[in-house]
């Protein structure tokens, strides 16, 4: 067996491990019903997204932002008109969003089992810390990552220091995620490699982003967790390309 190249995995979380963006998809739904109540819907979606938007760097990402954000969009669209209950029906809508169930994709568990027998594996998320302390706790896979990273961006800095304290090379390291622009371009962009398995819904934020044609080569696409691990037995192969670092 050829010694492993890729010495360190990591997983995303959200629509990687388990469900997630169903629930934000479903709150914006009972947000926008709540809405129509009071103005016409037409560009209703957009305008919560540009708040959203905007208050990342307030808020960072997760059900706790998303909330303030609907509560802020909700008074700017109907201006001002929307009503004390409303506003706690929206209030409610967050705090459902923070006590939905843990809901793993099918095989997953069993394919971080396999691919932590060959490699360390890292578990790499953002958004609200008690949240996703809370969803890592319920999933069950605490157990499978010796190390839990909660951030609040993910980007070449971030995955740059985490690489630093495991001593590793970014050319020993791949990143499992739905997310091009937060799981997988980053990595790259360092001289990493990349496991992309798209969920079947993505936030716009995320879809933000397009994987440059000269990191193509670093990067595998899957379609379901069964798929995993042999798709990182292939970026260990020597044909996958050069290791940067070595």
């Amino acid at each position: 067996m050829p010694e492993h190249r890729i010495r360190l995995v990591g997983f995303d979380a959200d629509d990687t491990l388990w469900r997630s963006e169903d629930y934000y998809r479903a709150a914006q739904a009972e947000f926008e019903r709540i809405i129509a109540g009071y103005v016409d819907l037409d560009d209703v979606h957009d305008r919560l997204y540009a708040v959203e938007s905007r208050n990342l760097a307030v808020f960072g990402y997760g059900a706790k932002g998303m909330t303030l954000s609907m509560l802020e969009a909700a008074i700017a669209i109907t201006e001002a008109a929307i009503s004390a209950g409303d506003l706690q029906r929206i209030l409610e809508i967050g705090k459902s969003i923070l006590r939905h169930p843990v809901e793993l994709l099918p095989g997953i568990r069993e394919a971080v089992a396999e691919i932590a027998r060959d490699h360390e594996v890292v578990l790499i998320t953002k958004g609200d810390l008690f949240h996703q302390e809370a969803k890592v706790r319920e999933s069950g896979l605490a157990d499978l990552f010796p190390r839990i990273e909660i951030v609040s961006e993910k980007d070449p800095a971030t995955y740059a220091r985490v690489l630093t304290e495991f001593d590793l090379e970014p050319g020993h390291f791949a990143m499992i995620g739905n997310s091009l622009r937060s799981d997988i371009v980053p990595v790259l962009e360092l001289g990493g490699w990349g496991v992309y398995m798209p969920y079947h819904v993505t936030w716009a934020h995320e879809a933000e982003a397009t994987l440059p044609p000269a990191l193509a080569g670093r990067m595998a696409q899957v379609d379901a967790p069964v798929e995993l691990p042999a798709a990182v037995r292939a970026l260990c192969l020597p044909q996958a390309g050069t290791i940067a670092g070595d």
